[in-house]
């Protein structure tokens, strides 16, 4: 578990919609191998009443990118318009989306779920790995 210096660290508690984001992330870890599931075993439709607060963002490296390839219908409407294929660093970010280069890097980096918080929503991120290294994140907003 990160400590209280750790950039976006978890708190103690997650609401329960991150909650079950987040035990299904940590379900998918194949075995003691990995701290982490591979981003291939990930099915949002696993999570059926959560898949319109989802979202699943590639990772490039050298230089550090993240696309938004999947992005559910809560997350665009608060947004404002589909951005689902945009890059990160291409995109004026807003609600829901303030920090998330940000954040997305910390998650990376640190190779751990990251939390963010903001006055209106509240957002988890947590790593997959994929082809040797961290391919994707898997993304979760809901209200504050």
């Amino acid at each position: 578990m990160p400590n209280s210096t750790t950039p976006y660290a978890l708190p103690s508690t997650l609401d329960s919609d991150l909650e079950k984001v987040r035990a299904y992330w940590h379900g998918l870890i194949r075995g003691k191998a990995s701290d982490m599931p591979y981003w291939d075993d990930v099915k949002l439709s696993s999570l059926p009443q959560l898949v319109d607060r989802l979202m699943l963002i590639s990772v490039f490296g050298k230089p550090e990118r993240f696309r938004f390839d999947i992005v559910g219908k809560e997350i665009v409407a608060q947004f404002g318009k589909d951005f689902a294929g945009g890059f990160a660093d291409e995109m004026e970010t807003h609600a829901p989306l303030n920090f998330i280069r940000a954040q997305a890097s910390a998650t990376v980096e640190g190779r751990i779920p990251t939390y963010y918080r903001h006055d209106d929503y509240v957002r988890l991120l947590l790593p997959m790995w994929g082809d040797g290294h961290i391919g994707m994140l898997l993304g979760a907003v809901t209200a504050a």
